[in-house]
């Protein structure tokens, strides 16, 4: 508590003054913020408490099998810790600056440690580390500079794959590395576009399949040989498919995928290799498989599903093909699942609204589940926390005559009384899905400021086919717009919540979303909130990083095309920045390769030179990102204290 007290009260020291003061620019930390009023002290107390809820990932078994790493925080960022048995303590491996969530353990067990990546500031030009747990050092294995995506060990663990754009910073090629110390990567095939994957590496380590993303709508698959070298396009499609993961058979000769051809959702099928042909397996299931994991001996393959938002976790037995639930798993999320060797026990991590993320490991043979993390509430009573409602309003349009529904999560104020201000948070993406996950930000803003909070996942979110998921493409991208005034509509028309008091938040695709929001809706809204979002369509795909630039125009169109420039000049929060006329909190880190900085700074600018109310912080050492605890407090108290001005009074 002395901690918390003293944080609160250097950060009130730093913006006492008169209110000339507070409007100049100021550093706190790494730091810069604009016009923002002293954040005061019982506030940040609160903010403190509600970060200090931890939660812990599923990382990877150990090499014997025995015990388990997650990613947990006990600092700043997350890092890698090692637990040995359900309960144990949780042994940190990691201490970095930057954050560290996952970690690939080398199938050799004569070699004693994990790959991992880690990034400088925010800036996603991963670099990838072997650690020896024997020395406790970590040797860096990328060239220090570009852009790396770790692909995977093979099954000997003798050697390990990786993408990376080091040719020309915009395509990822494929490269080998023997594990051997001093041994330099091959480079194995150049390849063009920024979203090619190892989706699968057969057990002989003789080929792999490689994926060309190149929207959520539509992917590439293709048979490598390791050997010679020669890439084979697997299917050639009348139309735009999607494939999001795919593991070999134990013989090589057949893959489990995942895909949504011919089908509305991403359904799990068997594929013969040498006819092609596909054998559907989870038909019956109308939601996306999302993940799966395929044991060692190849008698099992865990997979999961998206079940409005929820998930549940199957076990099929690759003899049969048959499947079943895997039992006692909590209503929740569910992420991170990693089959044991021994092919019987699989760890898993799960978070809830009411609890933070944490691990367990489920026991496939005596269908028990064991929890092995219980992470630590910051002093919190868990009774407190919110449990949503799952609800569904109609929107401006009809699918088969009738009004289309966008679903939601409803947050409320347990015991509240009278109309309640609302909060709308919109997810990023665009293609992203709002999910029932714990929140620290929702609970802290529903339990401490009274204010419900409703999550919808509007047109063109995932989770909901493959049509919801293209209806806000190119031209049509402010029909999801539409849906947050479908959404204004719905909250006037409930009895407790106060449709005079609403504001927006959101970040990424959210903060643009959030900027639409208050640009077509603004006499109904208090005020607005938005982190890293997109301001002008064309200067954000000018500017972003360009192994991104191609896979982005899939989604938002072309703005080297003069029709859709049009109408990125058209819809774009900058062009239409004067109907802004409420306050506007806006967040951005300035090492962010994907909506870069100058997206938050031409907005900030505008808004400042209309007289718009504006609130700015801007973080040094993010990217696409708060990861780091101490900008995460300041900016959470930040917007408490601007919703509290600005929409509860």
């Amino acid at each position: 508590m002395r901690k918390q007290l003293l944080l609160a009260g250097l950060l009130a020291v730093a913006y006492s003054g008169d209110a000339q003061n507070q409007e100049a620019t100021q550093e706190i930390g790494n730091l810069v913020v604009r016009n923002i009023p002293a954040l005061p002290a019982d506030l940040m107390e609160r903010v403190d408490q509600y970060q200090n809820v931890r939660g812990a990932t599923v990382a990877d078994w150990d090499r014997e099998g025995k015990g388990l790493f997650i990613s947990t925080r006990f600092a700043e960022v997350p890092q890698i810790h090692h637990v040995a048995a359900p309960g144990a303590d949780r042994r940190q491996i990691t201490f970095y600056k930057e954050p560290l969530a996952a970690a690939a353990v080398a199938p050799d067990k004569k070699q004693n440690g994990f790959v991992f990546s880690r990034d400088n500031g925010g800036n996603e030009n991963y670099q990838i580390y072997f650690f020896d747990l024997s020395t406790g050092r970590a040797r860096l294995l990328t060239d220090g500079k570009s852009r790396n995506q770790f692909q995977g060990w093979n099954r000997a663990g003798s050697q390990l794959a990786y993408m990376s754009n080091q040719r020309n910073g915009a395509d990822l090629d494929l490269y080998l590395l023997n594990f051997q110390p001093e041994a330099k990567p091959t480079l194995l095939t150049e390849l063009k576009g920024g979203g090619w994957g190892v989706s699968a590496w057969s057990d002989d380590g003789k080929q792999m399949i490689l994926s060309n993303y190149k929207s959520i709508n539509e992917a590439e698959l293709y048979r490598f040989d390791v050997a010679s070298r020669k890439l084979e396009r697997l299917f050639a499609t009348a139309g735009p498919v999607s494939y999001s993961g795919a593991e070999f058979t134990k013989d090589g000769k057949g893959l489990f995928l995942v895909s949504d051809e011919g089908t509305e959702f991403q359904t799990l099928r068997y594929v013969d290799l040498a006819s092609k042909q596909q054998a559907p397996l989870t038909a019956p299931i109308p939601w996306d498989v999302q993940g799966m994991d395929l044991s060692k001996d190849g008698t099992k393959l865990v997979f999961a599903t998206n079940e409005d938002g929820y998930s549940k976790l199957y076990m099929l037995d690759t003899k049969t093909r048959k499947y079943q639930p895997v039992a006692n798993v909590p209503k929740g999320v569910i992420s991170n699942f990693r089959l044991n060797d021994d092919s019987r026990r699989l760890a898993l991590s799960v978070s809830t609204p009411t609890a933070s993320s944490d691990v367990y490991v489920a026991d496939l043979t005596t269908k028990t589940l064991t929890r092995w993390t219980t992470s630590e509430l910051g002093g919190l009573n868990s009774a407190n926390f919110v449990e949503p409602s799952l609800i569904q309003y109609s929107t401006f349009d009809q699918v088969d005559g009738q009004a289309r529904l966008i679903p939601a999560f409803l947050y409320k104020p347990k015991n509240a009384t009278g109309k309640t201000p609302v909060l709308i948070s919109i997810h990023g993406g665009p293609e992203g899905q709002s999910l029932p996950t714990f929140s620290p930000l929702i609970n802290l803003l529903v339990n401490e400021l009274g204010i419900a909070v409703v999550v919808p996942n509007v047109r063109g979110s995932s989770g909901y086919g493959k049509t919801y998921l293209k209806l806000d493409n190119g031209a049509k991208r402010e029909e999801s717009v539409k849906d947050i005034g479908a959404l204004l509509e719905w909250i006037g028309r409930q009895p407790d919540l106060d449709p005079g008091r609403v504001a927006v938040y959101g970040g990424s695709y959210g903060g643009y979303m959030s900027l639409a929001t208050m640009t077509n809706y603004n006499d109904q809204m208090r005020c607005g909130i938005d982190l890293f979002g997109i301001s002008n369509f064309t200067t954000f795909l000018k500017n972003t990083s360009p192994y991104r630039a191609d896979l982005r125009r899939a989604e938002y169109g072309d703005e080297r095309d003069p029709a859709m420039q049009a109408i990125f000049a058209q819809i774009s929060p900058i062009s239409k920045i004067k109907n802004i006329t409420k306050p506007m909190l806006v967040y951005q880190g300035k090492n962010d390769p994907r909506v870069p900085l100058s997206e938050s700074e031409q907005m900030v600018a505008g808004l400042q030179q209309q007289g718009t109310s504006v609130w700015y912080i801007m973080a040094k050492d993010e990217g696409h990102s708060l990861a780091k605890k101490a900008n995460r407090d300041y900016t959470y108290g930040a917007m408490l204290l601007f919703l509290r001005n600005n929409l509860l009074k």
